[in-house]
C-alpha cells in the first residue's frame, strides 16, 4: 500500500509539472508576436534552440546530469533532436501565417491523437477511456476556439498545414524523449536533445539578418523563449514525463493553447466571443478530467 501511495504521489506530481510546462509554452506565440520587425520564424526558432540548448547544457553540467547513463541510442537521440528542430520551424511559421491563437491551438490540439497512435505502436501504451474522453473534450474546445473568429483571428490553409506539422513533430519528439529518459536524468536528456536540435538549425543563422537581436526587445524575446519557455519548461516537462504516459502528457499539454487564449485577452486585448468562451470551458474540462483522474488513480 505504501508503494501504491508513493506511485500515486509521483504521478500526481508529474501531471502538475507538465501543466506548468504547458503554461510556459503558451507564452511562445505571444513572445514571437512581440519580436521586432525583421525577425523571421526560422531565425527565431534557431535562436530559441541555441539559447535553450545552451541553458540546458549549463544546468546539466552544474548538476552532474551528464555523468553515467550508459550509451545514448543514436536513432532515438537524432529523432528527438530532429523533431525538436522541425517543431520550431513549423510552429513559428504557422503562427506567422495564421496567427498566435489558431497556430497554437491547431498545433497542440492535433498532437494528442497523434501521440496516442505513436505511443500505442512504438511503446505499447494503451490510453484508457478517461484519456479518450479528456482528449475529445480538449480538441472540441480547441475547435470552438478556432471557429470563434473575431479579435483579428484568421485561418489560412498553409498556416493550418504548418500547425499540423508542428503537432506531429511535438508528438514524435515527446515519444523519443520518453524513450531516452529510461536510465538517464531529465537534465541530461533535455540538454542533449536540444543541443542536437540547435546544431541541426545552426546553418539557418549563417548569413541571416539578426540585427534586430541588438535591440532590447529582441534580446528579451530570445532570452524569454530560450531560458523560460524552453529550458525551464522542458526541465519541468521531462520530470513529469518520467511518471506520466506519452498520450496523457501530450493531452495535458493542451494547457498551452488555453494559456495562449488567455494571453490574447489580457495582453493583446482580444475579445472572447460566446463560442470562444465555450471552447475554453471544454478545454479546461478535458484537462481537469485527466488531471483529477491521474491523481485519484
Amino acid at each position: 500500500m505504501d508503494t501504491d501511495k508513493v506511485i500515486q504521489r509521483r504521478t500526481t506530481g508529474g501531471v502538475w509539472l507538465i501543466l506548468m510546462a504547458a503554461v510556459l509554452w503558451g507564452t511562445t506565440g505571444t513572445s514571437q508576436a512581440l519580436a521586432p520587425a525583421g525577425a523571421s520564424p526560422m531565425t527565431i526558432g534557431a535562436l530559441r534552440l541555441a539559447a535553450g540548448g545552451g541553458t540546458l547544457l549549463a544546468v546539466a553540467l552544474a548538476r552532474g546530469g551528464l555523468r553515467g547513463g550508459g550509451r545514448w541510442p543514436l536513432v532515438a537521440t537524432l529523432c528527438a533532436g530532429g523533431f525538436v528542430a522541425a517543431y520550431q520551424l513549423t510552429f513559428f511559421a504557422a503562427v506567422k501565417a495564421t496567427g498566435v491563437a489558431v497556430g497554437t491551438m491547431v498545433a497542440i490540439g492535433s498532437s494528442p491523437m497523434i501521440a496516442g497512435v505513436l505511443a500505442f505502436f512504438f511503446r505499447g501504451e494503451r490510453p484508457g477511456r478517461r484519456w479518450v474522453a479528456a482528449t475529445v473534450l480538449a480538441i472540441a474546445g480547441c475547435t470552438l476556439l478556432v471557429m470563434a473568429g473575431g479579435g483579428g483571428i484568421s485561418v489560412t490553409p498553409l498556416g493550418v498545414l504548418l500547425a499540423l506539422g508542428a503537432g506531429g513533430s511535438y508528438a514524435a519528439y515527446t515519444l523519443a524523449i520518453k524513450t531516452l529518459l529510461d536510465g538517464r536524468s531529465p537534465d541530461a536528456v533535455m540538454a542533449v536533445v536540444f543541443c542536437v536540435g540547435a546544431l541541426i538549425l545552426s546553418p539557418l543563422l549563417a548569413g541571416a539578418d539578426i540585427a534586430w537581436l541588438a535591440a532590447p526587445r529582441g534580446a528579451l524575446v530570445i532570452l524569454h523563449l530560450g531560458v523560460i519557455a524552453t529550458a525551464a519548461a522542458y526541465l519541468l516537462f521531462a520530470r513529469g514525463l518520467e511518471t506520466v504516459p506519452v498520450a496523457s502528457a501530450v493531452t495535458l499539454s493542451l494547457a498551452e493553447p488555453l494559456t495562449a487564449a488567455i494571453l490574447g485577452v489580457v495582453v493583446v486585448g482580444e475579445r472572447l466571443t460566446p463560442t470562444a468562451l465555450c471552447g475554453i470551458i471544454l478545454l479546461f474540462g478535458g484537462l481537469a478530467l485527466l488531471a483529477v483522474g491521474k491523481g485519484r488513480k
